[in-house]
This record gives C-alpha cells, structure tokens and sequence, in this order.
C-alpha cells in the first residue's frame, strides 16, 4: 500500500510543474522569517542609537551577526521568489522581462552590500 500526501500528488501538476516546489520554499522560508524577525529586530533596537564602538561590539559576536546575515540572504530570497510572482502574474512580455531582471539584480546586489557592510563590522 502506497501512501501519497498531499503534496506529493500535487506536485508536478499545473502549467510550470514547480508551482508545488514554489509553494513549498515560500512555505518554508516564511516560517524561518517569523522566528528569524523578532530576533533580529530586537539585536537591530539594542545596536540602535548606540556610539559606532558600541554597534561593532553587539555585530562583532557570532550570534548577531549571524542572525543578521541569515535576515538579509533569507528575507531577499523570499523577496525575490515572492516579487517575480507578482512579476510573472501581472506583466506580459518584455516588461516582464525587463522587471523580473531588474529585481533580481537589485536584491543581489543589496544581498551583497549587506553582507559586506556585517562583515566589516564584524571583523
């Protein structure tokens, strides 16, 4: 006897067969979002306001500097996957093109800027 969820009937169905695939990374990446957010928003107020000796001390120890790089690569990921969506549903042709170009590389090169900018406050 064979048992199939859900989602293992469902996927490769429809026009693209990765709309399951899709569904489930935005499923995933959004539950580590939440639990992700409310930490970094708390290390982000804590750094807030503080002398810039003080923002280097809180993002020059491991855990809040990588809670903060895993914030930026997660959160422009979900960006990207859930922006070329909206791209993709509401555009046609060249514009779609164009847009889903232009998004990508404005969220990977503010994926970088990020990262770099952690990386010298942290070392």
């Amino acid at each position: 006897m064979r048992y199939l969820t859900a989602r293992k009937r469902a996927e490769g169905k429809g026009a693209s067969h990765t709309g399951t695939e899709h569904h489930w990374y935005m499923t995933v990446s959004g539950a580590g979002l939440a639990f992700l957010m409310p930490v970094f928003m708390f290390i982000f107020g804590s750094a807030l306001g503080g002398t810039h000796e003080e923002v280097v001390a809180t993002f020059g120890r491991p855990f809040p500097a990588i809670i903060t790089g895993l914030v930026l690569v997660v959160g422009l990921q979900h960006f990207i996957k859930g922006f070329t969506m909206m791209i993709e549903d509401y555009t046609q042709g060249t514009a779609r093109k164009v847009l889903e170009i232009l998004v990508i590389t404005l969220c990977y090169f503010l994926m970088a800027a990020g990262l770099f900018a952690l990386a010298k406050l942290a070392l």
